[in-house]
């Protein structure tokens, strides 16, 4: 099994390597103009698609802000924020830093923690009280400034699962081999996503994740529309979202890169 995952992984790394060549040809795409987010679609838990609650995700100073100081209280109103348009193949790249105070009536696992979700359903699919969109999650977090490691980019599945390892892994989040970043510094994510094959986590340069075979299951989502989660089918594409859950974070230089191969006429 584990030279079938080796063998599996060479093959898709090859595959990589040359739809990166095709699209290096036709350049990066700003997802963020750093402006404003008319590309952007919130949808907060308790909250229909499209209401931005409490200015939940605003523009400031070319950074987008995720905060929560004109809520009254927290309320498990985890909220994202969705680009316009789903993608299958391609190459993210962000960057985060973990800022402020973390609202303490929000749950504890919350604390410098935040993520970009992808492959994750059409928010327009999710009911008014669904917690977490069925998705993947490169999950964000900073050291808590106790000299205890906390990797971040690492894989969390909300609804889903994922092939670690050449066998799907039931943990609810995979840790990265990322160090620890304290405070409040800005740190660059990429996501390299190859539709349902191989998906690859790089923190500041360093792969620190590999998984493959994304599809829906597992647990943590509710309140789902269960036409929805359909588990076992294969998450070939889907939409990327900035996270709020109740921890300040700005995020900025957000990009794509399209990896779809071209198709043979």
């Amino acid at each position: 099994m584990k030279l079938c995952y080796c063998l599996l992984t060479l093959l898709v790394l090859s595959t990589t390597t040359s739809c990166q060549q095709n699209a290096d040809k036709e350049g990066w795409k700003t997802l963020f103009n750093g402006k404003d987010i008319k590309d952007w679609v919130p949808k907060i838990n308790h909250h229909e698609v499209g209401e931005n609650y409490g200015n939940t995700f605003r523009v400031e100073d070319g950074i987008i802000k995720v905060r929560y100081n004109q809520y009254d209280v927290f309320n498990e109103q985890f909220g994202h924020l969705y680009y316009k348009q789903p993608f299958s193949y391609y190459h993210l790249v962000f960057e985060y830093r973990i800022v402020g105070e973390w609202r303490k009536d929000a749950p504890d696992y919350t604390i410098k923690n935040s993520g970009v979700m992808f492959h994750s359903q059409d928010p327009k699919t999710m009911p008014r009280d669904q917690n977490w969109p069925i998705s993947i999650e490169f999950q964000l977090l900073s050291g808590m400034g106790d000299g205890v490691a906390r990797p971040t980019g690492n894989m969390c599945s909300p609804g889903t699962d994922v092939v670690f390892q050449g066998k799907i892994d039931s943990r609810h989040c995979i840790p990265s081999s990322s160090k620890t970043y304290d405070g409040d510094q800005w740190v660059k994510g990429e996501i390299i996503v190859l539709g349902d094959s191989l998906i690859t986590h790089i923190i500041n340069g360093d792969t620190v994740l590999q998984y493959s075979k994304p599809q829906i299951g597992g647990g943590v989502v509710a309140n789902y529309d269960p036409a929805i989660k359909q588990d076992g089918k294969p998450l070939k594409e889907g939409f990327i979202a900035l996270q709020s859950e109740g921890q300040p974070v700005d995020f900025r230089n957000i990009k794509i890169l399209n990896l779809k191969p071209k198709s043979k006429k």
